[in-house]
């Protein structure tokens, strides 16, 4: 059933699982038309008051037809939300091409095509908010996770070239950086295919893993950063930037900008390979 013209719609990637899921049900609750991309979502269909489409952000076609049927559901676009991402944990050596590619085309890529998709919309009407989720790990890097740490860190210089672009077509830009959330896609974590007991690496990434599950298990609550998200949208000026996490992941991001790097090497090696 389409809403209201003068309800706001959002698009939001990734709406089927994590901080994507928790997001869209956020907006929708906070009174806008929500309409969810993912890739689980294999037939158009509507379902706890969201609009669900097919979604592969690594597939312009997939992209295309996305803009085409939410188009449909409601002809205006205020704000682009982008959550859609997959990890792969791995060694810098062990981790293949073929990962690394899958990663970045997801987690980068995937937004580029859909930011695509969604500029000549809000330049026609005038303006809009395109919110990318980036993480902690596009402020600093740690082991294992690299190909992850990459596409972010991607994600965060991309965003702040096309603020410089749109904002005279009164396009406002977000980069949402979360910390440790129990967001419950362990299904988007994946695992090199070389890594294994003959690794090289693999008592210190036995190490680094069980650390990096244990503080997403133990993780803050997905809910919240929905809310914080829903809140901010409706603002009339959003943040550039807007970190979301624990005082002691704060506390990291800021040791990792101030402290040299050999410490803050010596402080992450400690957190993340010894226990």
């Amino acid at each position: 059933m389409n809403r209201p013209m003068e309800q706001k719609t959002v698009w939001v990637t990734g709406g089927s699982s994590g901080l994507g899921y928790h997001t869209a049900n956020a907006l929708r609750d906070a009174g806008w038309t929500v309409i969810a991309g993912a890739r689980s979502f294999q037939e158009p269909g509507d379902q706890d008051g969201i609009h669900r489409l097919p979604l592969n952000v690594r597939e312009e076609e997939s992209c295309a037809a996305f803009r085409k049927r939410a188009m449909e559901i409601s002809p205006r676009i205020d704000a682009l939300v982008q959550c859609a991402g997959v990890l792969v944990l791995g060694s810098c050596e062990e981790t293949t091409i073929a990962e690394y590619r899958k990663v970045m085309d997801t987690n980068f890529l995937g937004m580029v095509r859909m930011n695509q998709e969604a500029l000549p919309l809000m330049r026609k009407a005038g303006g809009g908010k395109i919110v990318l989720f980036s993480s902690i790990n596009g402020l600093m890097g740690i082991p294992f996770q690299n190909a992850y740490t990459a596409s972010k860190h991607a994600i965060e210089g991309y965003a702040e070239g096309l603020q410089m672009e749109t904002r005279p077509f009164g396009i406002q830009i977000c980069l949402i950086e979360p910390g440790d959330h129990r967001s419950g896609s362990q299904h988007t974590r994946g695992h090199a295919e070389r890594m294994g007991p003959e690794s090289p690496y693999a008592a210190a990434y036995a190490s680094a893993t069980a650390k990096i599950h244990h503080d997403e298990t133990h993780g803050s609550d997905p809910e919240v950063l929905g809310r914080k998200v829903a809140r901010m949208l409706d603002r009339k000026n959003i943040p550039f930037r807007k970190r979301i996490a624990s005082p002691d992941q704060h506390l990291a991001v800021y040791l990792h900008k101030f402290l040299p790097a050999r410490m803050n090497e010596r402080i992450l090696r400690g957190y993340y390979l010894h226990g």
